[in-house]
């Protein structure tokens, strides 16, 4: 006889996730090959769903930018910080279209506090820019080199603010006395 117990549990979150009509979740830890894999899942998805080129194209380089942050910067790891091959941390992603038409991008990773203040800070800082200033960060930020230390030169973040039909939108969980690090969430609306 089934166990009820899969489908009160199980039920639910599959339910709640079609109610608010998530084309696209994974929690767990992110690779290249995992995030390659689910790059072709998600644009194949939104091939077949009829997206618009456009959108299509937003939310795909949105998503692959959220789940490259998600890689670099998830403070949940199962290989050392100072390895940058194959690196594989902790995080969820997830893509919902709302009833207006627009999709929801999410994310949301443990991160370092010193990660979330500088996320924070440029955060912050992108919110309070215009549309066109944030193309002329961007095109400026391609054509500067690299900062020490960073793993994308603040262009990932950049490529989702400009892609985004509404300011990025973002939160951090603060750490708790177990000593787990913060949870940085952002959400972009494409």
């Amino acid at each position: 006889m089934p166990s009820p117990l899969i489908t009160e549990k199980y039920g639910s979150f599959f339910n709640l996730a079609r109610q608010h009509q998530v084309i696209f979740y994974y929690v767990g830890y992110f690779s290249q090959h995992i995030v390659a894999a689910m790059a072709d899942a998600v644009k194949l998805q939104l091939e077949v769903s009829g997206v618009a080129g456009p959108t299509r194209r937003k939310l795909f380089s949105s998503f692959i930018e959220m789940a490259q942050n998600i890689i670099h910067y998830s403070s949940d790891s199962l290989t050392p910080h100072t390895h940058s091959d194959g690196e594989l941390r902790h995080g969820s992603v997830c893509i919902r279209r709302e009833d207006d038409g627009s999709f929801q991008l999410l994310c949301a990773n443990p991160v370092e506090q010193r990660i979330a203040d500088e996320l924070r800070v440029k955060l912050d800082a992108l919110r309070a820019m215009t549309l066109e200033e944030i193309k002329q960060a961007y095109r400026q930020t391609l054509r500067d080199e690299t900062p020490e230390g960073s793993k994308g030169a603040g262009i990932g973040l950049l490529t989702v603010a400009r892609d985004a039909r509404a300011p990025l939108d973002f939160d951090f969980e603060p750490a708790d006395n177990t000593g787990a690090a913060p949870v940085f969430y952002l959400k972009a609306t494409i």
